[in-house]
């Protein structure tokens, strides 16, 4: 074989592996190719297909190269090439490409920069065509940003030339294959156990609920764990941009956004897909983010009899969620004086729940706030329970905790009505450990 350089592994330059990587991975898709292998039964043939090829270059390469070399061809033919192995690694949250020489990963809170590359801007965009081609999603100069996912959930977003001046980038955020529950947030300090017990009765009572929060604070993980609280019972819609959401009830449509084809047309929105999910027959409508003009549809929805709507909006505090709202109704083209917007936001809304994510990477629930109602033109919220910080470590880790406020919420009695009595432990303070010793 004369690809290589004639004067043995120990000699062998990157040139000449990268070589190696591409004669296999060639004659590889050309068997696939020729043999017309179905999906289903590509790893297998791959597998052993690629040790015959790799003894017709008559190399004896060292073990740990070799596998390694075999390694990354098959993630290229079948997966996502050299971003597999960090989707396979279970502490890694997040990944960010950006441009084929710079990955950077996210784990336990914090961003690590990666020994792993791509050898060029078409190897990125291969990857890509591979993650968004299965749902008939594109990516071109015309279109440069895509919202995608991976067949597990994991949430992709993909951005080309001429948009991504350093080359086509990539994010991924993974989901986790164990489907997170309550008593995990509550062993990882996100919720309280009086908070759960809450939310919970809140859920099955069927308010209307939003998740508040920034980027990356962990709302759709909150989502899908508040959603498990809907009885099996119940017809539950969701609708994304790009489905995320991992409800386990049985009885679910999942619907999620269509992008407009390359003439600019035929495309199908969250807004849309709201008001065709009015006429499905919905006990519960979740919505995985609202930030546009759906918002209107949403609360008319809810102030129309489809109560127990879940939902998510990025904001930094209750009262921004509120605001935040406000303007998105306003995005909706109609022109409707602000007092007459906050008047259906106050009556649609029955909770607000801020997720936030610390300085070190804590992913908490800082506030459970009820939305009491208007006074004059202004929305009155009501703290239920609030997280309080203390100081940091010199370490930077956060101090704190969630504490309730000691204040029954004024929807307390149609908690009652709904069959849920919380005890007074529910909503009264935790002493701190200063107050205890003065006692």
């Amino acid at each position: 074989m004369t690809m290589l350089n004639p004067t043995g592994p120990a000699r062998l330059t990157g040139q000449d592996l990268a070589r190696l990587k591409k004669y296999l991975a060639d004659n590889l898709m050309r068997a696939l190719e020729s043999e017309n292998i179905a999906s289903d039964q590509r790893t297998a043939f791959v597998k052993n297909s690629i040790g015959q090829i790799y003894e017709q270059t008559q190399l004896k390469l060292p073990e740990d190269l070799r596998k390694q070399i075999f390694e990354q061809v098959m993630n290229d033919l079948l997966g996502y090439g050299p971003i597999q192995s960090l989707l396979d690694d279970e502490d890694v949250s997040e990944i960010m490409v950006n441009g084929p020489k710079k990955i950077f990963v996210e784990k336990k809170g914090k961003l690590t920069k990666t020994n792993v590359t791509f050898d060029d801007d078409d190897h990125v965009l291969r990857i890509i065509d591979r993650i968004i081609l299965p749902l008939g999603r594109r990516v071109d100069a015309d279109s440069p940003t895509v919202d995608a996912r991976l067949p597990d959930g994991s949430r992709v977003n993909a951005v080309v030339r001429p948009v991504a001046i350093d080359g086509p980038s990539i994010t991924i955020r993974k989901f986790r294959k164990d489907k997170l529950k309550a008593d995990d947030l509550v062993a990882f300090g996100s919720l309280t156990k009086q908070m759960v017990d809450f939310l919970e009765a809140c859920v099955k009572a069927r308010f209307n609920i939003i998740i508040s929060g920034g980027t990356g604070s962990g709302k759709t993980t909150l989502l899908n764990v508040m959603s498990g609280f809907i009885p099996e019972n119940e017809r539950i819609i969701t609708i994304e941009d790009a489905a995320e959401l991992q409800l386990q009830q049985d009885h679910v449509m999942r619907m999620e956004t269509k992008a407009a084809n390359a003439d600019g047309l035929h495309a199908v929105t969250i807004r849309e897909l709201v008001k065709n999910s009015l006429r499905m027959r919905p006990d519960r409508i979740v919505v995985g983010e609202v930030r546009g003009g759906e918002a209107l549809d949403m609360l008319q929805a809810m102030n129309t009899g489809h109560d127990g709507s879940l939902t998510t909006v990025h904001a930094n505090t209750p009262r921004d969620a509120m605001s935040r709202i406000e303007t998105l109704v306003l995005m909706a083209g109609m022109d409707l004086p602000l007092k007459v917007v906050r008047q259906q936001v106050s009556s649609a809304v029955d909770l607000i729940v801020q997720q936030t994510r610390l300085k070190d990477g804590q992913r908490k629930v800082t506030a459970v706030t009820e939305v009491a109602g208007m006074e004059g033109e202004i929305i009155i919220l009501s703290d239920i329970f609030k997280f309080n910080q203390t100081g940091v470590t010199t370490d930077g880790k956060v101090l704190g905790e969630v504490n309730a406020t000691g204040i029954r919420p004024n929807f307390t009695p149609r908690l009652e009505a709904a069959g849920f009595k919380l005890g007074a432990e529910v909503f009264a303070p935790k002493l701190s450990s200063n107050q205890n010793s003065r006692r």
